[in-house]
């Protein structure tokens, strides 16, 4: 019924922000089309310690990073010269394509300082005919996400397709990508049709099968399994799946289908061939140290 369960490693993607890392992993490098995703959060700032959260601008090929909070606030600035503040129950969704940078930075210091920052951000790897698109970026309001509620259990439907519903979020391949909260006791399936599903334990417990899992923990379902998921507390859950869409190479912020690209894109890099945000041009992440090949995956330094 399992065909994997990932536990989330701890990753330092600024200073002061260290993240949960689901993907990738070693024996499970992708689910779908999904490449990469961080659970960062939830924190609570000092005011003076606001400035070392920040992810300076960095760098991105091949991919759409996908941004989604649960509480806080962010302020994403790109190379395109789009601003946008994402609140929560937004959808950041960036494609990368031939290259783009952008920044992220923690802004809000009433915010930080007296509430919380939870979010979720995932990488989308593209079909090979798009990975040299032209990037783009779209924010998505709560209120374009279609949301179903039934006894227990309240979902809304971040992008692609599941349980007879359709996101407006424009996707380059067969996916789905669901937010799901679930009161003690609530039963909840997996959505059916597509070949790659998996489920992530932000927070609460599941049992499935008899088997008691917990937040923290990603679980690969096999191919043609339906499994019923038992919320044994008030929990949130994160689907993801989808088709899967052939090889790719990942190193630091960069996926490709192709590991000459990857090379091209570090070295465009470390020269100065891509621009900066107009907005956010004053600082940068340097090129990590190179200690590994494409295939070998990400680097120690790996940036959101």
């Amino acid at each position: 019924m399992l065909d994997i369960v990932i536990e989330a490693r701890m990753a330092q993607i600024s200073e002061g922000f260290a993240v949960k890392r689901i993907l990738p992993y070693q024996l499970r490098r992708m689910i779908g089309p999904f490449i990469f995703m961080d659970h960062g959060g939830p924190l609570n700032i000092p005011i003076e310690s606001i400035r070392s959260l920040d992810v300076l601008p960095h760098p991105h090929i091949g991919l759409s990073t996908v941004s989604y909070l649960f509480s806080g606030m962010v302020t994403h600035r790109d190379s395109l010269g789009v601003e946008q503040i994402i609140t929560p129950g937004e959808v950041n969704w960036m494609t990368a394509g031939k290259g783009i940078v952008h920044s992220e930075r923690f802004e809000d210091p009433v915010m930080l300082a007296g509430g919380k920052l939870e979010m979720i951000q995932t990488w989308v790897a593209l079909p090979e005919k798009e990975e040299e698109s032209d990037p783009s970026f779209t924010n998505y309001k709560p209120t374009q996400l279609p949301v179903f509620t039934d006894k227990g259990v309240w979902m809304r439907l971040i992008a692609g397709d599941a349980y007879g519903l359709t996101s407006e979020v424009k996707t380059h391949s067969p996916l789905f990508y669901v937010h799901v909260e679930l009161d003690q006791g609530a039963h909840f399936g997996l959505p059916v049709g597509h070949s790659e599903r998996g489920a992530y334990i932000v927070r609460g417990s599941l049992e499935v099968n008899g088997i008691i899992y917990k937040s923290g923990q990603l679980l690969v379902f096999t191919k043609g399994i339906d499994p019923l998921l038992i919320a044994k507390e008030q929990s949130t859950v994160m689907m993801l799946g989808g088709e899967h869409l052939g090889e790719r190479f990942i190193w630091w912020n960069f996926v490709s289908s192709k590991k000459e690209r990857i090379e091209q894109a570090k070295e465009d890099w470390k020269q100065g061939r891509i621009i900066l945000p107009p907005m956010d041009n004053q600082e940068f992440v340097p090129l990590p140290e190179d200690k590994s090949k494409p295939a070998g995956g990400p680097s120690p330094n790996h940036l959101s």
